[in-house]
């Protein structure tokens, strides 16, 4: 697993259980569990994560990660990570390629994944590639249509 994606899912284990208020604070968490970070990755990090800024009350914030749950949350936000990271898509026979920007792949499979279609068996991500294995041929080609939609 590559770095990133280490560090991106300790930034998202932190900020599920603990209460971070400050990108010095999770830099300084994320280099406690022997991540060699600065604070310009961090703020990368929580831009890319869609890290939200909770109030906690008496003027205390949070960060958490972003509430996306419902369908159409899914739904908006997977259109605009293909639009904005997506540069391919293309197809074999009932298993998608889909080419994304360095270090988006995860983020796009993890949102597939909330789709929770039928016709998706599932998905594999890595730095800038997602493998998605569709149930038939003519699921696969339905998805290639149906991903191709949100980068129009």
């Amino acid at each position: 697993m590559p770095n990133k994606e280490k560090r991106h899912k300790k930034i998202q284990e932190i900020v599920s259980k603990e209460e971070i208020s400050t990108q010095a604070e999770l830099v300084a968490r994320l280099q406690k569990e022997g991540f060699n970070v600065t604070q310009a990755t961090v703020s990368r990090d929580i831009n890319e994560l869609r890290l939200v800024r909770i109030p906690l009350g008496k003027g205390k914030h949070k960060y958490a990660l972003a509430p996306i749950q419902l369908e159409e949350d899914v739904a908006r936000e997977i259109e605009g990570r293909f639009r904005e990271f997506v540069k391919d898509i293309d197809r074999g026979e009932n298993v998608l390629v889909i080419r994304t920007e360095d270090g988006h792949a995860t983020g796009i499979a993890l949102l597939i994944d909330k789709l929770h279609r039928d016709d998706i068996v599932g998905t594999l991500a890595g730095e800038d590639t997602i493998l998605v294995v569709a149930r038939t041929s003519d699921d696969a080609e339905k998805l290639v249509d149906d991903f191709a939609a949100f980068l129009a």
